[in-house]
């Protein structure tokens, strides 16, 4: 069986829109587009008067060798964001698939099946004396779903996922759902990531952003990993246009320089050595847990209290407390050292 035969028949039937950068290259006289011919004032080169490539093969081939992973397995998207909708929309039908999720976790999961229609089915994460690790037997009990999403490092817990659950998880569904790994944070960590698994199985999919370990939040920019089928389907219905031209240069730039991605890999996880050492013991805060990304959650006696507190002192701090067992919890994400020693400050004197 095709992977894409789970997939929403209508969207298997469709014929997908081709844009003029889509049917035909960028060279020569641009008559095909009913762009403007002259580029704006102060443009830099970039041609902003021209649509971008819709999937700009130099970013693709960089990211597709970054990961491991075959360029026909690579979907470039909006951020991470985009990649969870578009499968959303891809593969459950409204009022009668369902979507997995492991709660504490990230809500745009959740979200995007409740805008489908699609059902929600919650597996919480279990919390004990080791931190927070994934309900096996609660996975396995589960309803089937279209989607089984699962985030590694988890936001906000930052509790790692073992492979062998994953592709266990992967096998048990494959007849009738794909496993959704979120890595956002997979370069922050030391564990590989699952990308080299991607088509074995090949109902496993992976999301992937430049958000993150990349400094690229402003530009929106992530990657859908998947079999090459599914890439297809996706092309479907993802916009003509998705990734404007600036953010593609910022991104291939970003890119190009692996030396300071590794410096501040390595400043983040001292200066969230030093933050950890007064939080575990502060006063105000019950519990840590460190996690395994760019960000710390911990449990306050006053979670709300805090978070006012911080906001006077100019910090801006998470609140997690509306998700189920993070009651007074916060997080906080690892800035530079220089804004590491105001939260520092603000906590000795608080």
């Amino acid at each position: 069986m095709s992977i894409t035969e789970l997939a929403r028949p209508e969207i298997r039937a469709l014929k997908p829109y081709a844009s003029a950068r889509a049917l035909a290259d960028s060279t020569g006289i641009l008559l095909n587009a009913n762009e403007n011919p002259w580029p704006p004032a102060h443009d830099g080169g970039l041609n902003l008067n021209r649509y971008p490539d819709p999937q700009p093969v130099e970013l693709k081939s960089r990211l597709a060798a970054l990961y491991g992973v075959d360029i026909e397995q690579l979907l470039i998207t909006r951020g991470s964001d985009e990649g969870i909708d578009l499968l959303t929309r891809a593969f459950c039908r409204a009022g009668q698939d369902r979507v997995l999720i492991c709660p504490p976790c990230f809500g745009m999961y959740a979200l995007s099946a409740r805008i489908q229609g699609a059902g929600v089915v919650e597996c919480p994460l279990i919390e004990d004396k080791e931190g927070w690790r994934v309900d096996t037997e609660g996975l396995r009990k589960a309803p089937a779903c279209r989607l089984y999403h699962l985030c590694s490092p988890n936001n906000p817990t930052g509790n790692l996922i073992a492979p062998e659950i994953i592709l266990d998880l992967a096998e048990r569904v494959r007849d009738h759902g794909l496993v959704v790994v979120d890595e956002a944070y997979i370069e922050l960590c030391d564990q590989p990531s699952m990308a080299a698994r991607i088509d074995r199985p090949s109902n496993l999919v992976g999301l992937r952003t430049l958000s993150k370990a990349f400094g690229l939040a402003g530009c929106r920019l992530g990657a859908l990993i998947a079999d090459a089928e599914v890439i297809g389907l996706l092309r479907r219905i993802i916009a003509p246009y998705p990734l404007p031209t600036p953010a593609i240069a910022a991104a291939l730039s970003a890119l190009a320089d692996p030396d300071t991605r590794a410096q501040q890999r390595q400043i983040i996880r001292a200066q969230k050595t030093r933050l950890l050492a007064v939080l575990e013991k502060h006063p105000s805060i019950r519990k840590v847990w460190p996690g395994e990304a760019n960000f710390v959650l911990v449990r306050a006696h006053d979670g709300q209290g805090l978070i006012r507190a911080a906001a006077e002192a100019g910090i801006r701090l998470r609140d997690q407390s509306a998700q189920a067992q993070l009651a007074d919890c916060v997080r906080i994400t690892i800035g530079t050292p220089a804004e590491v020693d105001h939260l520092i400050r603000f906590l000795e004197e608080t």
